[in-house]
């Protein structure tokens, strides 16, 4: 079988048909789909780059199935231990098999004549941008923002897959994997999923969904307002008497059930529920409430490269709009004396102490408390900001709101 065919149809999936890579990938039987996840992240990560390593080839650059076949090629010889002869000559094949025979020449020449001496990378944020993978505009931003240090954060990658364990951690643990400041919480470079994940021994939570939940403290009743697939709520479950968790779209209400019964935690409540909108029944009824806004998603591009894709800025404003709105509703359902936390996995100002700001200076009776975690961490004007150059390849942010007694 062609080595490039699945992650050509992959990224075709991604890339034209707006597809998320990670549920692209899992459509994929067993076999080699170690290599085809391997060739897909790489590409996407590196897909401004290898747009650079054609055009050095190409006059012309090819309509997109003939040129795709290229970018995966031109990746593997880059990046990967495959013969350069072997990655052109699958290349070739790769278009034949794609109904696209007549171009076979110009890809057999053209990959054997490259040079990746000749490719020219542009200096300052456009350069950077290609380099990180980053929209430019949020390259401009994260630059404008922490400076020197931009670089760092926009070029960190992905800390491995990370595991949170309830039991039976020790048989794992022969593997390679990276403690974290969490309990129970490691990164492997590889972890095979077996019957272990579905007798709720362990399940994948990202150190930054894990962090947050450190900062929610016990509580009586809380509100996960924004709460799919349902992570947070499982493990914040441990520590508060019910979880109420909610979400917009049925089916996602249906990940969180899912979630919640192979976990077994028998005190959260999945509930549909559009978090931007009163619920009356909910007034003033949870010591905590968290909201862990939609959001950018900036701070995950390591976990996921093919965000960067759907992100424009002209989409930020009506973003903005909607975490105020969730926010401002969300806080009439926190009772006096309890808390409210806000958090996104961006690493934009304006998603984070922006928009806690504003809602600071519009609510009266809530105010800024110190919030502490094991993680490294940026302490800002309303929260904590994560970085994913300190946080293992994850951007996060949290703040913790106290409501006044009455």
């Amino acid at each position: 079988m062609n080595a490039f065919l699945d992650a050509h149809r992959v990224l075709t999936r991604v890339l034209k048909e707006g597809a998320h890579l990670k549920r692209a990938l899992a459509e994929l039987p067993p076999g080699e789909k170690g290599r085809t996840v391997r060739l897909c992240y790489g590409v996407l990560e590196n897909y401004g780059y290898l747009g650079l390593c054609l055009d050095s080839v190409a006059k012309k650059r090819p309509k997109f199935p003939v040129a795709l076949a290229m970018k995966i090629s031109l990746y593997a010889r880059l990046f990967s231990d495959m013969p350069p002869s072997v990655c052109v000559n699958e290349a070739v094949e790769l278009v034949k098999l794609l109904g696209k025979g007549e171009q076979k020449n110009f890809v057999n020449a053209a990959l054997r004549a490259f040079d990746p001496q000749r490719v020219v990378l542009p200096e300052g944020e456009e350069g950077l941008a290609i380099r990180s993978n980053f929209p430019p505009f949020a390259v401009r931003e994260i630059v404008k923002t922490y400076g020197p240090r931009a670089e760092s954060i926009l070029l960190a990658r992905s800390g491995g897959v990370s595991v949170r364990f309830v039991r039976g951690e020790k048989a794992y643990l022969a593997q390679p994997h990276v403690p974290t400041p969490f309990p129970h919480l490691y990164l492997f470079e590889k972890f095979t999923r077996d019957e272990g994940f579905f007798r709720g021994d362990y399940t994948f939570q990202s150190v930054g969904s894990v962090a947050i939940c450190g900062v929610v403290e016990p509580c009586a009743r809380l509100l996960d307002a924004c709460a799919a697939p349902g992570g947070k709520s499982v493990l914040l479950a441990e520590k508060c008497g019910s979880v109420v968790a909610c979400d917009v779209h049925p089916h996602r209400v249906a990940l969180i059930e899912s979630y919640v019964a192979r976990m077994g935690a028998a005190n959260v409540e999945a509930r549909l529920l559009d978090s931007s909108s009163f619920e009356p029944a909910f007034e003033a009824a949870f010591e905590g409430v968290l909201v862990d806004a939609p959001c950018s998603g900036l701070g995950t591009v390591a976990e996921n490269p093919d965000l960067p894709l759907r992100k424009e800025e002209g989409g930020m404003p009506a973003l903005k709009t909607l975490q105020i709105q969730i926010l401002e509703n969300c806080a009439r359902y926190v009772k006096p004396g309890g808390t409210l936390y806000y958090s996104t996995c961006s690493i934009l100002r304006e998603e984070n102490d922006g928009a806690v700001s504003a809602f600071l200076k519009a609510h009266g009776e809530f105010s800024a408390e110190a919030a502490e975690s094991p993680l490294p961490h940026e302490k800002t004007e309303c929260g904590l900001q994560f970085l994913p150059d300190a946080a293992y390849g994850a951007g996060f942010y949290v703040a913790k709101l106290r409501r006044r007694n009455a």
